[in-house]
């Protein structure tokens, strides 16, 4: 090969590897413009990550497209409240330390003369307090309308002990309420102003909202009518201990004393809750507020509505939660479902034949996790329903027909020895003696003494509490106790259900067969 033909080849095979580097560099850039994510997918010998979480969206810039919608619904609830009167009385009627002064005491002097200048009535033995004048307060809440004819929402405690009602609107306009009906259960009250217009209203969302959704709050807070705040949705199904159906969301808009009974309005200008409750040490606005569902508030309502107070359904049972140690100790797989601690007698629960250690599963094939869905669930059906109800005996699943009553009553939802002795289950931190010796009627034995870092005390027993039954078993003395100890533990079971009778009545206490 010629010298010529030797350079004109170089030539060639370098333009080949200049044209070739260029298509692999503009196969890369085409690939990082991909995305360099896709790029660790193809390039050998690289371990490929899964894609970061990304969203793109934002926030409304600007709310009062909604705000203006919504606030003319929006208004102050006045309550004139009559205060009760703080009269003193002394005399047959009077307190001890009034009695026991010595005759001709200053005091005693001062009283009898202070009545017999008229400004009491004295009755030879002292002094009575002239009758106190009626007083009245005023309570301030917030509401909304529901209906253009004059239906508006608050809440209970806002109305509560109230003798007059006064509406004011979002133009300063006010007008004269009246109770349509209240519900202290749910904290729910609705009001009506009978007026000859047609008022702005809102409507409750159909659709549950979603955590970490905007939601803006319209109220009164501190007298300061039409006030608008805005946050997210922090949390749902919040159980504050207000009620036998809590089921709050939790909301972070700025809410203060005021805000009560003012709604909760999601983008969309629906009401999504009720604002009723804050947490705050100090009193004012921490970021933790609490709003009834839109879904309790609407059946609610419209029961108020129709005639003035809601029906539920009762069963007539005393529950607690299904812990861990609870369902180990019953044979249950997971922890949940409701126990029986008592069926009150002549409750639909008893007359049906469901008792103490009974743990309720479903109702009508609904799932039950816990009491508190037991309690809402009973509640929307109607007095006289009957009701399919799947419960834990023996081991195994029962369904009992149950025919549901009304709820009235807002407060009805080791070897041990016997003898005259204390009986120690020292494993426990426990010691029993029969309930006859320890002065109370019936059976079971009561908690003598008990070990304050023992297990038992871990568990929540006390001192005075009585042990009526071990495992669905009655227990008359101690030696029962230890038995159904020791017929758990060679059955395997790692614990055993007590039933105790205490001062807050019965409930469950599943024990440890062995401490530790």
């Amino acid at each position: 090969m010629s010298a010529s033909e030797v350079s004109s080849s170089t030539t060639a095979k370098k333009g080949f590897f200049r044209r070739r580097k260029t298509q692999l560099l503009a196969g890369v850039m085409a690939l990082g413009m991909a995305g360099a994510l896709s790029v660790q997918t193809i390039i050998p010998n690289q371990l490929a990550f899964a894609d970061p979480v990304q969203v793109q969206t934002t926030g409304p810039a600007d709310f009062s497209p909604v705000v203006k919608a919504v606030q003319p619904a929006v208004v102050s609830v006045k309550v004139k409240q009559e205060l009760e009167p703080k009269a003193m009385a002394f005399g047959n009627d009077a307190p001890d330390f009034f009695n026991d002064l010595p005759d001709g005491h200053p005091l005693k002097r001062f009283f009898r003369r202070f009545g017999e200048d008229g400004q009491g009535q004295g009755n030879g033995n002292g002094w009575q307090g002239k009758p106190q004048p009626h007083r009245y307060g005023m309570a301030q809440g917030s509401g909304f309308f529901i209906t253009d004819d004059g239906y508006l929402v608050t809440n209970q405690h806002v109305v509560d002990k109230g003798t007059q009602f006064t509406v004011v609107t979002d133009d300063g306009t006010e007008y004269d309420a009246k109770l349509v009906g209240a519900d202290k259960r749910t904290d729910l009250a609705l009001l009506k102003v009978d007026a000859n217009k047609k008022f702005t209203y809102v409507k409750f969302a159909e659709d549950a909202p979603v955590v970490g959704e905007w939601v803006l709050a319209i109220g009164n807070p501190f007298g300061l009518g039409g006030s608008v705040t805005a946050g997210i949705v922090s949390a749902r199904g919040r159980d504050i201990g207000a009620g036998p159906y809590d089921d709050f969301i939790q909301i972070d808009a700025p809410i203060n004393h005021g805000n009560s009974g003012g709604p909760a309005f999601n983008m969309k200008g629906e009401v999504i809750g009720i604002n009723a409750a804050i947490y705050s040490p100090s009193g004012g606005n921490v970021g933790i507020a609490f709003a009834i569902p839109a879904s309790t508030a609407e059946g609610v309502v419209k029961d108020l509505k129709d005639d003035g107070s809601v029906v539920r359904g009762w069963l007539g049972v005393q529950i607690q939660a299904v812990g861990k140690d609870i369902a180990e100790s019953l044979g249950l797989e997971e922890p949940k479902g409701a126990i029986v601690a008592e069926a009150q007698d002549g409750s639909p629960a008893a007359k049906a034949g469901l008792k103490a250690g009974d743990t309720i599963l479903a109702v009508d094939g609904t799932k039950i996790d816990g009491p508190r869905e037991l309690s809402k669930l009973i509640a929307h059906y109607a007095p006289d329903t009957k009701v399919d109800v799947t419960v834990w005996r023996d081991g195994k699943t029962k369904d009992i027909e149950v025919t549901l009553g009304k709820l009235n009553d807002p407060d009805k939802v080791a070897s041990a020895e016997t003898g005259d002795q204390k009986t120690s289950l020292d494993d426990l931190g426990l010691a029993l003696v029969p309930a006859d010796q320890a002065g109370e009627d019936g059976d079971g034995v009561v908690v003598a003494d008990i070990d304050p870092d023992g297990p038992a005390a871990e568990k929540g027993l006390r001192q005075g509490d009585r042990i009526v039954e071990a495992n669905g078993m009655a227990v008359h003395e101690p030696a029962d106790v230890s038995k159904a100890l020791t017929t758990a533990e060679k059955d395997g079971r790692k614990a055993v259900l007590f039933r105790i009778e205490g001062e807050n009545g019965s409930r469950f206490v599943a024990l440890p067969v062995k401490a530790g």
